[in-house]
């Protein structure tokens, strides 16, 4: 696989946010300090997967992560339903926040 990027796709709910990474190195986590983030656009086949997957565990929220070719594939790495959110853009984590309160506010039952 001819790796162009990752992604991390934070899921709330029913509400998708996902963010580009490109870094230097092949897992970006390493130097966090010379990664550059910035939101992109999740293909419709991934957020029917991404549905799926919480839904047969029956999780409202999981941060998944992706590699993408330069072919623009995604290949799923892993699903963490205890992952970071606040190293992502400003608007980004305040969106995710926002979906967690608005998560919490519903209840187990939404």
């Amino acid at each position: 696989m001819d790796k162009a990027f990752d992604v991390r796709l934070t899921v709330v709910g029913e509400r998708m946010f996902a963010v580009r990474i490109d870094s230097p190195d092949l897992d970006w986590r390493h130097r966090q300090s010379l990664m550059k983030p910035a939101q992109v656009a999740v293909p419709e086949e991934v957020s029917r997967a991404v549905a799926a997957y919480l839904g047969e565990l029956r999780l409202v929220y999981g941060a998944f992560d992706f590699a993408v070719t330069a072919a623009g594939a995604w290949y799923f790495l892993e699903c963490n339903p205890n992952g970071q959110w606040a190293w992502q853009p400003p608007e980004t984590t305040d969106a995710i926040a926002q979906a967690i309160a608005d998560q919490l506010q519903r209840g187990s039952d939404a």
